[in-house]
């Protein structure tokens, strides 16, 4: 048995469309005997395999959380062939709140796994996810975007293999997703992972999963909602769960691998020099950070310490020592 505190209104076996709540305890001063409603749809028919689709892991991450909900809206049980899990709302206190972290215990749900099921409720919340969601998966998809203090282009994440039967199902989740990047992590993975994400959980699971991170800066893009829309159905139709559906044909994606982060040195206000897909030369400036606080003070010149493309930028004007500028990422060898 898993141990957790966590109770569902939802039967995972039976067949059919259900839509209900994880009952997360928390008892405090308004409620004594309260908990937390995180929501859940389970949609199944016939055999098939079945898919975990997860959004709102961070609360300030939007694409996702509507793109699963118009998942659990639009999807009868009679459209697909396995089963369907849909939580468009992982982290419902900081979704909520529009805040990356909890504001209930200030956990940052995605450096929380494999939690604790009876610790804090983003503890109990992780813990859930890992031990007993994934479990039931073959595959997962966990969807992310750059919050409120990122942007990044649609892009899907994927790591290293560890079988050829893995590989094969990390192609057929990319190439599904069909979004304009693919971020390659060159380690990592597999059951010895000791990732505190989500992504980490469902590698400890045997679970063929992939992330993505889409669009951000605390809004929604049209463009990036509608590729992962269009994404998330073509995924259910090359996987075999979604037969109906007619896929169009495939855009491409580039993919790439993260060397580094630009980072700011001086407190103020960021000027980038470079967009997202830029083009990025080691040792060429990319940002300046003025100080309008400081009449005739000149604006600090920040340098990449790394050479490729911009893959993903800050979205906040005003930045401390230690706030990441860019995500500098280079062509996948």
């Amino acid at each position: 048995m898993s141990g957790t505190l966590i109770t569902s209104d939802v039967d995972v076996d039976a067949h059919g469309k259900q839509q209900a709540y994880l009952r997360v305890p928390h008892s405090v001063h308004r409620s004594a005997y309260g908990w937390i409603p995180v929501p859940i749809a389970v949609i199944r028919n016939g055999d098939g395999p079945t898919l975990v689709i997860s959004a709102g892991v961070h609360g300030d991450e939007y694409e996702g959380q509507i793109a699963v909900a118009t998942l659990i809206r639009t999807l009868d049980a009679t459209d697909i062939r396995g089963r369907l899990i849909l939580l468009p709302m992982v982290n419902v206190p900081a979704a909520e709140a529009g805040c990356r972290t909890s504001p209930i215990d200030a956990g940052n749900l995605n450096r929380l796994y494999p939690g604790d099921p009876k610790g804090m409720p983003s503890q109990m919340i992780a813990h859930f996810h890992e031990e007993v969601i994934l479990p039931l998966a073959d595959y997962a998809v966990d969807l992310h975007s750059g919050g409120s203090s990122l942007i990044y282009p649609a892009t899907v994440m994927r790591g290293p293999s560890h079988s050829p039967q893995e590989e094969d199902g990390l192609a057929t989740l990319v190439d599904a997703f069909d979004l304009p990047y693919t971020w390659v992590f060159q380690g990592g993975g597999g059951r010895d992972s000791t990732a505190r994400t989500a992504m980490g959980a469902a590698n400890r699971k045997g679970v063929i999963n992939v992330m993505a991170e889409l669009g951000g800066a605390g809004c929604v893009t049209p463009d990036v909602l509608h590729r992962t829309e269009r994404g998330l159905r073509r995924i259910l139709h090359a996987v075999g769960m979604l037969p109906g559906y007619v896929p169009d044909g495939a855009q491409g994606t580039r993919a790439v691998s993260v060397q580094g982060s630009v980072y700011a040195f001086e407190t103020g206000v960021f000027e980038p020099l470079k967009s997202i897909g830029g083009d990025v030369v080691k040792g060429e400036a990319v940002a300046h950070i003025h100080h309008p606080e400081t009449p005739g003070k000149a604006p600090d010149v920040v340098l990449s310490p790394h050479a490729g493309m911009v893959l993903a930028m800050r979205a906040m004007a005003q930045v401390r020592r230690g706030d990441a500028l860019y995500q500098i990422a280079a062509d996948a060898g």
